[in-house]
């Protein structure tokens, strides 16, 4: 076996979607980064290889304006783009994609750490193997963020973690159980299935399992087309972790075992269906957490909590799976505890207490087994991946720790609140961007809907407050930024209405495709133009065609000095009348 030795600034195991964006938002940094993923393709439960859609704090729309924006809104919107039947084969190249051709950062597939070695409190260096290609890789870094999902990495390095449900007494939580256990949600299996517009036999082999309709009076199976999260085994006496293969098996019983009740066992409009994939490998929801330098509670999440060191959020219901899943067809699969409003997560949650240079995104951030009811779903991961991301390339290029980064927690906010990461509660400020100053005027504008909303440092609607610039009609629809004085100015940036009250994501479920566009969001800007103007005259004019992100940076050819900016909206992907959210117009 070839061993070869690698130094970076940091390091990201697990090439899920927190991590995966993690690594992305260093690199692009300017940390010199590497993620490492023990599978052939990225995204982990929304990967080809598992197949679950991405949810977050909307709720699959129920709550509206809650979307996830920051890289992972600019992923799934890539997705729409050149995706719009939802394969499978084209998500997995987009993320492949992502991280492939990011600069600043190395990819290694196929790629299984075994190994960490400390000194001092620290993560000195891990052991990596890339099975394919019989290579070990010797890889030492500044920082280590743990994205494995089961904190394999925070395990290995000696780590504080939690396995299990915290009873009452330990948080005061009015849901836990009323002693500790270490029971976990298990692990599910998926399947999709096609109507292939003629009968299909199904031959169910011998060793599935057998249910009845009486078995299955709990858990809903009325979409064909694909299923089920609750075909969910492990947790109490299988760990997930330590039995995970027991439990493929046992899944796999159990899922041929539904299908063939559902073909075979009764009239369930399946008489054209057919299975046309089934996943190997499970989805897994709950192992390992590491602990912090602070804790997230249940009760965060029902007072929609707000820190002064708030770097992410929340939103989704605490999704509380009853013990053993399937195994206990006579319980409800879930108990959904629905939350007010999203809750915002501090950063405290996103360091170990007592590694020093050790970070987690991903399901296995610092909270309770009742918050992480809620945290655990792959956009929340991923929100907090950014943040993770940001302040590793912070904490190797000031060489501190990252508890020491939440000394300036200001800069980190402001980092991402440009990045057009919502933060609950906390505004914009860039004094780098002028146009924080400007007087806005527009062609046209709706009531509550001023131009002057575009740089109130907000940028989606939050409540009843609009945050947004809205023509009154379509004719010739411009906005204007008169600066407070002439500036030279490098970049602007754009931050368009993706409408961040319906899903994007990719699913093999058509319940939730059929509730959305099919491609990129009508309510987006397609193609607009910027002219800068100085002294009455335009000194640079500049037509942006196809756009399809929310956020839209632009960066000039040279320094442009001018004392007004004007955008004009030429045309959309589909809506008359367009919102923009925030424009910001940057300085050196």
């Amino acid at each position: 076996m070839k061993r070869i030795f690698e130094n970076y600034d940091v390091v990201v195991v697990g090439g899920g979607m927190s991590g995966m964006v993690a690594a992305i938002a260093s690199a692009r940094e300017g940390a010199n980064t590497v993620l490492i993923h023990n599978r052939p393709v990225l995204g982990g439960n929304a990967s080809s290889e598992i197949r679950m859609h991405i949810c977050g704090a909307d709720h699959h729309s129920s709550r509206p304006n809650a979307r996830e924006t920051g890289i992972i809104e600019e992923i799934q919107l890539e997705h729409k783009h050149r995706n719009p039947e939802s394969s499978y084969a084209i998500f997995d190249a987009i993320l492949w994609e992502k991280a492939a051709f990011q600069e600043n950062l190395t990819l290694h597939l196929n790629s299984y750490m075994y190994s960490a070695e400390c000194e001092n409190g620290k993560v000195t260096q891990i052991k990596v193997q890339q099975m394919n290609t019989e290579k070990e890789f010797i890889i030492s870094a500044k920082i280590f963020i743990d994205a494995t999902g089961d904190g394999m990495l925070a395990d290995l390095a000696g780590a504080d973690t939690v396995i299990g449900r915290e009873g009452k007494d330990v948080y005061g939580e009015k849901y836990a159980p009323d002693v500790s256990d270490h029971y976990t949600m298990g692990n599910s299996l998926m399947f999709h299935a096609t109507d292939k517009g003629h009968p299909v036999p199904f031959i169910c082999p011998d060793w599935a399992k057998k249910y009845t309709e009486e078995d299955l009076c709990r858990r809903d199976h009325k979409e064909l087309t694909s299923g089920y999260w609750w075909i969910e085994l492990g947790g109490s006496n299988l760990s997930t972790i330590d039995d995970a293969e027991e439990l493929r098996d046992e899944l796999l019983k159990s899922l041929y075992g539904v299908w063939d009740h559902i073909k075979n066992g009764g009239d369930h409009g399946a008489e054209n269906m057919e299975l046309d994939w089934v996943g190997f490998l499970p989805g897994k929801r709950e192992s390992r957490r590491v602990l912090g330098d602070y804790v997230l509670k249940e009760q965060d999440c029902f007072a929609g909590a707000r820190f002064d060191d708030t770097v992410a959020y929340g939103g989704w219901p605490m999704d509380v799976h009853v013990v053993d899943g399937f195994a206990s067809l006579s319980d409800e699969a879930t108990v959904y505890l629905h939350l007010k409003d999203v809750y915002a997560i501090p950063y405290r949650c996103y360091y170990s207490r007592n590694i020093d240079n050790l970070m987690m995104a991903g399901r296995n951030i610092s909270c309770s087994h009742m918050a992480f009811a809620s945290t655990r779903v792959m956009a929340t991961c991923a929100v907090g991946g950014e943040a993770v991301g940001i302040a590793a390339s912070m904490a190797a290029k000031k060489d501190i720790s990252p508890r020491e980064v939440g000394e300036d927690i200001k800069t980190l906010q402001q980092r991402l609140l440009d990045l057009d990461c919502y933060l609950p509660g906390i505004k914009k400020e860039n004094d780098k961007d002028v146009a924080r100053y400007a007087k806005a005027t527009a062609s046209s504008y709706m009531h509550g809907a001023e131009p002057e909303n575009v740089t109130n440092g907000i940028d989606r609607i939050v409540g009843d407050v609009q945050n947004c610039w809205q023509p009154e009609n379509e004719e010739d629809m411009w906005l204007n930024l008169e600066l407070k004085e002439e500036a030279s100015i490098s970049a602007v940036q754009c931050i368009f209405d993706s409408n961040l009250s319906k899903q994007i994501t990719i699913s093999i479920s058509d319940t939730q495709l059929n509730s959305m566009e099919k491609t990129t969001p009508s309510s987006l800007v397609s193609d607009f133009k910027l002219e800068f103007i100085r002294n009455g005259e335009t000194v640079h004019s500049q037509v942006i065609n196809n756009n399809y992100q929310r956020r839209c940076r632009i960066e000039l050819p040279e320094d442009i000095l001018c004392d007004n900016i004007k955008m004009s909206i030429i045309s959309t992907h589909g809506v008359k009348l367009p919102k923009v959210f925030g424009i910001s117009a940057y300085v050196k």
